[in-house]
């Protein structure tokens, strides 16, 4: 193992307008020659063709760079001069110093909550079916350690656990950092390498316990030796030195269960990061990181905690712990995923039907069809601050494109090493009793397996969730898109084709489901009303325009379904229903619809958005049809009403709604003073004349013929219409 550097050592910063700054942490006692064996290392220019000025001075390789620290600071400036970068000589790219290259990482990727994600997704990768983070203000001994720089990091520090343990890939993924192992294995979530380096927000030393190993990363290679960018031992073959360093390893025992026994028995069943705190700026980052930055974290966190859980397929339960000064350990908060209590095999059956998809078409196996599994999951959040418990339902629906479906799309899969898999969740929640349905007030996101950062680039107008396997922008934070400067991205291309094929028939799957879910739990309690499924149709109005391509496909397979549910309890398709616009509350509304219903209509009533889809979407071979006055008289001349008078009555108010008076003939809605009804006629003869009493001709006048007189009691406004439907005839219909 490499010798403990010099406690007190200076920077010596290296400038040239090709190769950028390189800057080492050096004892005072490095020469000049050490340091430009350094950049040879780096930039494999060589030691004889490199000359280093400092002031202007040209210096001799024999030089300690301790002589020409300035009084004040601790950084050596030089500048760098050599045959093969002016004029004649060695040319080349050169790839920046550790340092540099993951501050470049950390100003594409913001901190916030998106940081503990990336470690979700990491656990997620590795199958861990538990996370947990725990702030801990722990101050460690600082007598045995590696060095006594190790000192600074032996206080408050974030831990992350999970039940999973690193395999030897993992381990030496986590030391490739410009590239991700990941991408060659489409189901790992985290597939982007940036994602693990955004703990440099928070840290200089990140470290690792897993299985039988403890390793520490040193991106500044100044705790271990020059040019060694971390250390590992093995509790095993290195058990010796372990012990003899036991305030090193001292913050590795007494977290989430682990004891002196665990390192001595040679394995830990998990996996422990631990993230000192930076305390003071370095050169990686000056971000200061403190009690209060690390629950602003958590905060973040616990705004989609309860939307977390819901694509993935391993991790079940994630909790926030804080350890105070005193020993004192509490947990903040928790939200734990469940199966449908009905058929808890569901879901694990549900995703083994998925994994065989996903293995078929990483294999090339040839199928028209999109795979899709429906499940039902129970979300609870508790939140020991406000001692809130918080419990929601979703029927979550996945599906895998088939190869073949579009050879575009199985073009982009293989080369951008993608796989064509969309996740759609519905939140479900009983409102009361009559009017169980969606989430009212519900805003659907866009997750890449984990929710995207809230904003409006997240958002998409539906009132679903969906999940897919996405290409992403640099930073993880936003779906790509084809932008005029971007046409042809290739990861764009594949989010449209994505959206236009295998979202629809998810969807499509999604709502039909949950349709066989009500009918099947029609008398239990499922947590969604017949009519609650329409609160899964997206309303076109507010879509947002980059998810509208979903809306054709879907609505076209949709509507040829039996998705209405009518009025008298039974799902109809489109051409079969007739969709009421009344006001269910009013009496004559409930007198047409029940005497329509009496008739073998099957009538409907759904939502405006339902409705303005049936506008719009609806074939033009499919008759949308309404409750309209004229469909109330071709059901009365088909079927006669036989019910009380006073319901008769309310038919001919409606009938005469549309002033279509000559289409009333035939109808024998035409109320008489004995309290019986002629029919409408066509004919001026005088003995079928109906009369109106007056002032001038009253009724008394007329003994005996009440059967020829129209009822005196109906309202104003029914008299109105029968006088102007006379009138209209120029006829004896009616006289006075």
């Amino acid at each position: 193992m490499a010798s403990c550097p010099h406690p007190w050592a200076p920077w010596v910063t290296v400038s040239h307008e090709c190769i950028g700054p390189r800057s080492y942490r050096v004892s005072p006692s490095t020469s000049v020659q050490d340091v430009k064996q350094m950049l040879y290392e780096e930039t494999h220019l060589p030691v004889k063709e490199q000359r280093l000025l400092h002031n202007g001075r040209m210096l001799d390789d024999k030089v300690q760079i301790g002589s020409l620290v300035p009084a004040g600071s601790p950084e050596v400036p030089m500048t760098l001069e050599g045959r093969g970068l002016k004029g004649g000589g060695r040319f080349g790219q050169t790839t920046p110093p550790l340092v540099e290259f993951l501050k470049d990482i950390l100003r594409r990727y913001p901190e916030g909550g998106q940081i503990l994600k990336e470690l979700i997704q990491n656990a997620e990768d590795a199958g861990a079916t538990e996370v947990k983070f725990l702030y801990d203000e722990t101050e460690y001994g600082v007598e045995s350690l590696w060095s006594p720089d190790m000192a600074q990091h032996q206080g408050t520090a974030l831990y992350v656990y999970n039940d999973a343990v690193f395999t030897v890939e993992d381990w030496n993924g986590i030391q490739e950092i410009a590239r991700s192992r990941k991408r060659d294995d489409p189901l790992k979530v985290g597939r982007f390498g940036i994602g693990f380096n955004s703990v440099y927000h928070i840290t200089d030393v990140p470290s690792i316990f897993s299985g039988e190993q403890i390793a520490m990363l040193d991106p500044h290679q100044t705790l271990f030796g020059v040019n060694e960018s971390g250390q590992c031992w093995n509790l095993k073959t290195d058990i010796k030195e372990i012990t003899e360093l036991s305030d090193q390893f001292a913050p590795y025992t007494g977290i989430f269960g682990i004891s002196g026994k665990t390192v001595w028995d040679g394995s830990f069943p998990g996996t422990l990061f631990r993230f000192p705190l930076r305390v003071t700026p370095s050169q990686l980052s000056g971000n200061i990181y403190n009690k209060e930055k690390v629950l602003e974290l958590f905060e973040s966190f616990k705004a989609d905690a309860d939307t977390v859980l819901l694509f993935l397929k391993s991790v079940q339960k994630i909790s926030l712990h804080v350890r105070e000064c005193d020993g004192t350990e509490r947990v903040l908060f928790e939200v734990t995923a469940t199966e449908n209590p009905d058929d808890k095999l569901e879901k694990p059956n549900a995703l083994k039907t998925l994994c065989q998809a996903v293995d078929s078409y990483s294999n090339g196996v040839a199928s028209s069809i999109i795979t899709c599994v429906t499940y039902q999951l129970h979300m609870e959040t508790q939140d020991e601050t406000s001692k809130e418990t918080q419990r929601t339902t979703w029927l979550v629906c996945n599906g895998v494109g088939g190869r073949g479906m579009c050879a575009e799309l199985d073009s982009l899969a293989d080369d951008l090493k993608f796989m064509p898999t969309i996740g759609i969740a519905l939140p479900l929640t009983v409102i009361n009793q009559e009017d169980r349905g969606a989430t009212p007030g519900f805003s659907g996101r866009a997750f890449c397996f984990l929710p995207l950062p809230p904003g409006e680039e997240s958002e998409t107008g539906l009132p679903v969730h969906v999940s897919g396997f996405f290409g992403l922008t640099d930073n993880r934070r936003s779906i790509k898109w084809r932008e005029v400067d971007q046409w042809r991205d290739p990861a764009a291309l594949w989010n449209e084709l994505l959206i236009i094929t295998v979202i629809p028939k998810a969807y499509f799957t999604l709502i039909v489901e949950a349709i066989r879910r009500v009918q099947a739990k029609k008398d239990q309690d499922f947590p969604l009303s017949p009519t609650g499924t329409y609160g899964a149709w997206p309303d076109p109005k507010q879509v947002k325009s980059r998810w509208t391509p979903i809306l054709q496909p879907l609505f076209h397979e949709l509507l040829q379904q039996q998705v209405i549910y009518s009025l008298s309890e039974s799902w109809v398709g489109v051409d079969q229903a007739v969709f009421s616009e009344l006001d269910t509350d009013d009496d004559i509304s409930e007198t047409i619809i029940g005497y329509l219903q009496s008739s073998g209509i099957q009538v409907a009533k759904v939502p405006a958005a339902v409705d303005f889809v049936l506008a719009s979407y609806v074939a033009e071979s499919t008759e949308v049809k309404k409750v309209t006055p004229s469909l109330l008289r071709q059901t009365i001349r088909k079927c006669k009403h036989k019910g009380p008078s006073q319901e008769k009555l309310l038919l001919l108010e409606f009938a005469l709604s549309d002033a279509n008076y000559s289409d009333l003939i035939g109808l024998e809605l035409l109320p008489l003073q004995d309290e019986t009804f002629a029919s409408f006629s066509s004919s001026v003869s005088e003995k079928d004349a109906i009369y109106i009493a007056s002032e001038a001709f009253p009724r008394s006048l007329y003994p005996g013929l009440e059967r020829r007189f129209l009822l005196e009691a109906v309202k104003p406004s029914v008299m109105d219409s029968l006088k102007k439907a006379a009138k209209s005839r120029g006829s004896k219909t009616f006289q006075n």
